[in-house]
């Protein structure tokens, strides 16, 4: 089986990513096909021989869309890499022919193609020329409309006679009109008015109908009696676009997250060729090459390392809070932060094959994935536009066949086709969601995407990851246990400890909180076990329970302390003072002191709580014990949140409350993604809602926002309806005049408007 991705230009609904799913559906050999409106992408799986040009054909054909560029990839096994033998660096002879090629390659570079694309999503021209395309319309558009309406409603309303004769004023609006359908609304006309060809309906269609129409009307009114539209079609053209700019900048902003994502990456790396280093830009780095990455420096890519030991801080693509220590054939990841020795890796992975690129490919995918309210939009819009057109038809053959009345007819149908504009029906879900933010920001809730207000109130399943999430994200020293005082031995510690810069050294000196600190020699870091030195004439050890064993130092006295420790979750410290042990530390991740009373009440409520988190059984099972969390998922590889989080989906609808970079895929996978605000940038534009605080109260918040503001959004949406049923009969019986209908939207939209404020009232 094949995959291919599809990046795809004109799209700029909802309505546009469906037909062309559709569209690409429809085409033989394609299994499944998505598209990813935010992203600009289609991604399709593909059973059998599809052409390049079979795809892109599907695109064009349902509106003015276009297939830039689409890659195909084949389902492949891991490819196994080719051993490489690491020498250390010595002074023989080198390779003058490579080193030559490296220096040509800083004014040659052979970028990856992936490098490309990162380079493209870092800028954001894409997105940044759309916004700026789609502003530049909506202020020219009002600059045009204005001269309008003042042209239009100034007899009407002030009695004051611009013009001689009517034809005059329609000349004079045709002219100035023109601009604003047929030039700045062209790219709408065009999308729009394919729909008639292709039986692909969206949005754009019936604006484009409206508009076209109501324009044409002008030219007829010089050769029959008929009203003159040609006005109000530039001001619906000029709303519509208003809209459209505000759209596109949301959707700027949703997709931030894999901007963020790309700039997480290295831009260069120090390379080791033929014994000599070299700094190249990272598209330039192959699978094999040995890498130089000093303390603080990110790591550039996938890899392996070959020489050298060091503490790598992870948090930003694993979440968890301590960093690891790495050694020689220990495994690191692309873009984590190497904190205190020198490491020399071997790459292993480049480009779209790094864990970080995975986690982009997964979020765009996640973001494909259709939801129900995006699936309502659709069907509303399918139905509802070839339903106006018969209906617009239909009274128009009726009135010129009962009547012999041309003018009359278009008259009436042109009325149909104004009241059934669906101002209202746009308005339905914004407002209401606008009102229903705002609540929530003075709450610390911000809801970033629409589709969790439907999807909220149907989740049964609640699932949470440990670390930043139900706990705060850094150790802290939760209990002490010492044979000669506590005093002495967080004394001690501390003072030695000080000089350390690991996590759990700093837990220790801020628990200790001393003023003054005792003078230490011979301080020595013992990687992966604890810390040694003297204070006085006392030799001090401190670590873990493998190096007093290799200092063979009795914990006889200490086991079941040091049992009881672990059994809650500690990480466990020993502190030794010439060869004895005095006592030990306890050291664990906090729990937040609202998380216990949040997950309460959602247990009261029978939402089913799990924890989901990468950390052991055991140290998990005591924070889930501690918090009131019955189901635990312990020892979950970062990549393998989202598969988990898919499982479930089959059983339930799914919330999933994270803060880590690999939390994003599964706050996208799903069906709806609570970020805590405390955590990643990456986790917080990832997810549906974002709990600024970071707060777990917050979640049960947000579900009661969420009812609310989506009982609202049913009921615009069933009077802007109801307008619609009520109003387009009288239109048909010729009985509503098209200034009226006007009036009629106005009004719907009020309504709307006015409903969706009383959800302030609204206690959550």
């Amino acid at each position: 089986m094949k995959k291919a991705t599809i990046q795809i230009e004109g799209m700029h609904c909802a309505s546009c990513a469906s037909n062309i799913e559709k569209s690409l559906k429809k085409v033989k050999g394609v299994k499944s096909a998505s598209v990813n409106l935010m992203a600009k992408k289609g991604f399709v799986e593909i059973e059998g021989d599809i052409s390049e040009s079979d795809l892109k054909k599907a695109v064009s054909r349902v509106g003015g869309y276009a297939a830039k560029k689409i890659e195909f990839e084949e389902d492949k096994q891991d490819n196994k890499d080719k051993s490489i033998e690491y020498k250390e660096p010595t002074d023989d002879r080198q390779d003058n022919r490579q080193i030559e090629h490296l220096k040509h390659s800083e004014h040659k570079k052979e970028e990856h193609p992936h490098h490309e694309e990162m380079n493209e999503h870092v800028h954001g021209s894409v997105e940044e020329k759309e916004i700026k395309s789609w502003f530049k319309k909506t202020i020219w558009a009002w600059l045009i409309t204005i001269p309008i309406a003042i042209i239009m409603f100034s007899e009407r309303l002030f009695g004051l006679k611009v013009f001689n004769t009517p034809e005059q004023m329609t000349f004079v609006l045709l002219i100035i009109s023109f601009p604003i359908i047929f030039v700045l609304g062209f790219q709408t006309l065009k999308g729009g008015l394919k729909g008639f060809t292709s039986f692909y309906f969206n949005m754009d269609s019936l604006i484009a109908l409206g508009t076209v129409v109501a324009y044409l009307t002008g030219v007829l009114s010089f050769f029959i009696n008929v009203q003159d539209y040609s006005g109000i079609s530039a001001m619906i053209m000029a709303f519509f676009l208003t809209g459209k700019y505000v759209e596109v900048k949301a959707r700027g902003k949703a997709s931030q997250e894999i901007k963020k994502l790309l700039e997480l990456g290295a831009k260069n790396a120090l390379v080791l060729r033929n014994n000599k280093e070299f700094e190249i830009s990272i598209s330039e780095v192959k699978i094999n090459d040995v890498i130089i990455v000093k303390p603080g420096e990110k790591i550039p890519t996938d890899g392996v390392i070959v020489k050298g030991e060091s503490a790598v801080d992870e948090s930003m693509v694993t979440g968890e809070s301590l960093p690891i220590d790495k050694a020689k054939g220990d495994k690191v990841i692309g873009a984590t932060l190497n904190q205190d020795g020198v490491l020399y890796i071997k790459a292993t992975k480049i480009g779209k094959d790094t864990f970080l690129s995975n986690i982009i490919k997964l979020v765009e995918q996640a973001q494909g994935t259709k939801i129900p309210i995006q699936a309502l939009a659709d069907k509303i819009t399918s139905v509802f536009v070839p339903v106006v057109l018969v209906i617009t038809i239909l009274t128009f053959i009726a009135w010129f066949y009962f009547n012999k009345d041309l003018s009359r007819a278009i008259g009436v149908a042109v009325s149909v086709l104004v009241i059934a504009c669906p101002c209202a029906l746009g308005l339905a879900t914004p407002t209401a969601l606008m009102v229903g933010s705002g609540m929530g920001a003075k709450r610390g809730i911000l809801i970033r995407k629409g589709e969790a207000i439907q999807t909220m109130k149907e989740i049964k399943i609640i699932v949470f990851d440990k670390t930043g999430t139900i706990t705060k994200g850094k150790p802290e020293v939760r209990a002490v246990y010492a044979e000669i005082g506590e005093g002495y031995l967080m004394e001690v510690a501390a003072s030695l400890e000080k000089l350390s810069e690991h996590p759990l050294s700093k837990a220790v000196v801020e628990k200790a909180n001393l003023k003054k600190y005792r003078e230490v020699k011979a301080f020595k870091i013992l990687r992966g076990r604890g810390v040694e030195g003297e204070i006085g004439k006392k030799s001090i050890v401190i670590g873990n329970s493998t190096l007093m064993k290799e200092r063979g130092i009795n914990l006889k006295e200490f086991n079941n302390k040091i049992n009881e420790f672990e059994s809650k979750g500690f990480t466990t410290i020993i502190v030794s003072d010439n060869g004895k042990a005095i006592g030990i530390i306890g050291i664990a991740d906090a729990v937040k002191e609202d998380s216990i009373e949040a997950i309460n009440k959602l247990n009261m409520e029978d939402y089913k709580t799990i924890m989901i988190t990468g950390d052991n059984e055991k140290t998990a099972q005591a924070i889930a014990k501690q918090v009131g969390i019955k189901e635990v998922i312990a020892n979950v590889l970062p990549e393998d949140k989202a598969k988990k989080i898919n499982e479930l989906k089959k059983q339930a609808m799914v919330a999933f409350i994270g803060d880590g970079i690999n939390d994003a895929p599964a706050l996208k996978e799903s069906n709806v993604g609570i970020a805590m605000g405390t955590g990643t940038d990456i986790a917080i534009e990832a997810g549906d809602i974002v709990l600024v605080k970071g707060s777990l109260n917050g979640v049960v918040q947000s579900i009661n926002l969420s009812k609310a503001t989506f009982s609202k959004i049913k009921q615009n949406l069933f009077w802007a309806f109801a307008y619609n049923t009520i109003a387009i009969p009288v239109a048909v019986a010729g009985l509503l005049h098209p200034i009226i209908a006007e009036i009629a939207m106005a009004l719907s939209s009020i309504t709307v408007v006015t409903n969706a404020n009383l959800l302030r009232r609204k206690r959550i």
